[in-house]
This record gives structure tokens, C-alpha cells and sequence, in this order.
């Protein structure tokens, strides 16, 4: 009931309500025009929309020319030869040949997910990639399995290191999911303040973005959106300096960087290219926990569900009506959307349409 109160103020006369199932045949038919399989289109749609459905406007739909530019330039390869190149009973190095990063990354998780149910735990490491979009996606495949899952990447430069001004690290995210007697518990965040998508969102509806953000290229903190478009930067998690622990979310970025960059043998953050550039060699980092190898299922769900009903019950302060739980939101706003309609921004509308329209296919049906 509170998901669809907020989602029924939420449209303005901005946005448009889409269905999953109109936008997900969209997703598929575009990247199939330029030569996806309809397999490997399936999976980016998916991921695409699952975004959307959870909230995550800033990675939803509104990433798909980034990816209809990449394959247009040459950046993503169509036909990748996605191999291992190393790997044991519990662990692989695979190389993405620059494929599309929800298609690599889908197929690295399957290959940690089928290791795990064989030796307890499966780490697979790419190199090669290209965007993967949300971290999540992918944690919450393992989750699905009854599986503990984490998910990494590192990403182009967009991020000033604590005590810096200049580009260096990327948003790289970190994921963790875990089953529960429920819904998992889901945890999807950036190394970042936010990521840039969020900050795509602002520049579209042309809105100062909150101040704590990012900074301009001098090193002021700053409100202004095309500050930070040009030559600016995002700040680490914790904001400016090391006060509110800046310092901590600097680390964690280079921390996904050792762990999906430098472990896979491919490349950090100062040195990952844009999706539309050749070589953009983003790297992924993937685990699957199998819960059973440690305790058994029944007993880590249980405790997993009173650990959560514990920290909801908890005292709450007085500004806020409740305590949420990492995914829940996201749950609720797609058990929402599912019903109602998945809002999409008049202006991301319009640049669906625009690629509709030089692929000869038909328009998003609204």
C-alpha cells in the first residue's frame, strides 16, 4: 500500500506509464535489428527492466542507446567468443571478448552459481566485458538459488579519489543477496555518492542535483549538473574529505578494482573506456556461496528472517515512519509497477522512438 500511494503521485506530466511486457518486446526488437540473438537480447532486456521496475531509473531503459552506440561503433562485439581461460573446481577466469556486459556477466554468474553447488563456493573473474548494468541482477541469481551471491564491477572514470579532483575511479559497485524465509535481502550500491545515471536523470529533467554530490573541476562542491559533465567529478561514498567517511568509499572502489580488475587480469578504473569505445575491458567480479556447504538452508533463512524482523522492530527515530530492509523498496515498487505500468521519462521516450524510428521498427506502444 505505501509503493502504490507513492507511485500514483509519482507520474506527472512528464511520464508515461509503460507495461513490463510492451517494454521488454521493445528492449528485444531494437537490439535484435542490429544483429543480437534474440537470447543474448533477451537477457540485456531483462536487466534493462528489471532497473526500471525496482526504481533504478538512472540504469533502466534509458542505458539503451549507450549500448544501440556501442554496437553501432563497434564498441560491442555481437558475436563474442566468451571463453575461460583459466579455471579449478571453484573458480574461473573467463574473457568477455567484448560482448554486451549483461549477456558476459549473466553466463560468468551461471558458471559461479553451477560451482558453488559443487564446491560450496564458485568465484568467477572476467575480463573484457563491457557495462553489465545493475550489480543486483546478477547477487540476486545466486539468491534465487538459494545461494549467497556477490557481484562487482569497475567502470569508466567518473569518481575523484579522497583529497582529489581529477577522474580516476570508477562507480563500481558492489552487490551482495541472500535467501531469507521471504523476499532476499538485496544490497545494490555504488562506491559513489550515486551513479552517474542519476545524474543523466537530473540533466534530462534539467534540476540542480543535491549538493554533496560531486564537484566541479576546480574541486568545489557543486549543484550544477553540466559542472560535472564538464571535467567534474563524482564524489566517493561519504561525500567530501574524510569527515563523513570519504575515505571509506575510496577505498571500496579501489577495492572492486583489485578484486574484478586487476585479480582478472585486466584493467582499473583510470583505464576502462566508454562502451561505445573499443577496448573498453570493464571487469566483473562474481561469487556464489552455496549456504548449504556452512549451515544448513532452513536454519540461515530462519535466522536470516529474525535478524530482519529484529532490526524493522527496532526503535525508530521520529522522523521516520518505518525501518526498510536493503531490497525491500525495490520489491514492493516492483510488485507496483507490475500491476500499474513502469513510468518512463517523456524524454527518454523520445529518444526510444528516435531509434525506433532509424531501425525502421515499430514505436514503444504507450
Amino acid at each position: 500500500m505505501v509503493m502504490e500511494m507513492f507511485e500514483k503521485g509519482y507520474i506527472d506530466g512528464n511520464y508515461v506509464r509503460v507495461s513490463r511486457d510492451e517494454l521488454f518486446s521493445f528492449v528485444v526488437k531494437v537490439l535484435t535489428k542490429l544483429g543480437v540473438s534474440k537470447e543474448d537480447a533477451e537477457i540485456v532486456a531483462d536487466n534493462l527492466i528489471m532497473a526500471d521496475l525496482r526504481g533504478i531509473e538512472s540504469h533502466g531503459v534509458q542505458r539503451l542507446k549507450r549500448y544501440v552506440d556501442g554496437i553501432l561503433s563497434g564498441g560491442i562485439n555481437l558475436k563474442p567468443n566468451i571463453r575461460i581461460v583459466r579455471e579449478g573446481p571453484s573458480y574461473a577466469l573467463v574473457d568477455g571478448d567484448e560482448g554486451l556486459g549483461q549477456v558476459v556477466g549473466y553466463k560468468a554468474m551461471k558458471l559461479a552459481i553451477e560451482k558453488a553447488k559443487r564446491s560450496g563456493i564458485g568465484v568467477v573473474v572476467v575480463r573484457n566485458s563491457n557495462h553489465y548494468g545493475i550489480a543486483g541482477y546478477y547477487a540476486l541469481m545466486a539468491a534465487k538459488e538459494k545461494m549467497v551471491g556477490i557481484s562487482m564491477t569497475n567502470s569508466r572514470p567518473l569518481v575523484a579519489p579522497t583529497g582529489g579532483v581529477e577522474r580516476f575511479l570508477g562507480t563500481n559497485p558492489i552487490s551482495i543477496a541472500a535467501p531469507t524465509k521471504g523476499k532476499p535481502f538485496l544490497l545494490d550500491m555504488a562506491t559513489s555518492v550515486v551513479p552517474i545515471g542519476k545524474l543523466e536523470v537530473y540533466r534530462r529533467k534539467g534540476k540542480p542535483i543535491p549538493e554533496g554530490w560531486a564537484i566541479d573541476k576546480e574541486g568545489n562542491v557543486t549543484i550544477e549538473v553540466e559542472d560535472v559533465f564538464n571535467g567534474g567529478a563524482l564524489l566517493p561514498l561519504g561525500g567530501f574529505g574524510e569527515l563523513f567517511g570519504g575515505h571509506k568509499g575510496y577505498g571500496l572502489s579501489v577495492m572492486v578494482d583489485i578484486l574484478a580488475g586487476i585479480l582478472s587480469g585486466g584493467t582499473w578504473s583510470k583505464h576502462v573506456k566508454n562502451t561505445s569505445d573499443k577496448g573498453s575491458n570493464v571487469c566483473h567480479f562474481f561469487m556464489a556461496i552455496n549456504i548449504e556447504a556452512f549451515v544448513p538452508l532452513e536454519e540461515f533463512e530462519e535466522k536470516m528472517s529474525r535478524m530482519i524482523e529484529e532490526l524493522k522492530s527496532s526503535r525508530k527515530h521520529r522522523d521516520f515512519e518505518r525501518i526498510w530492509i536493503h531490497g525491500e523498496k525495490g520489491f514492493l515498487t516492483e510488485e507496483t509497477r507490475l500491476k500499474i505500468g513502469i513510468p518512463i521519462y517523456k524524454k527518454v521516450l523520445e529518444e526510444l522512438n528516435e531509434i525506433a524510428d532509424s531501425l525502421k521498427i515499430e514505436r514503444l506502444k504507450v
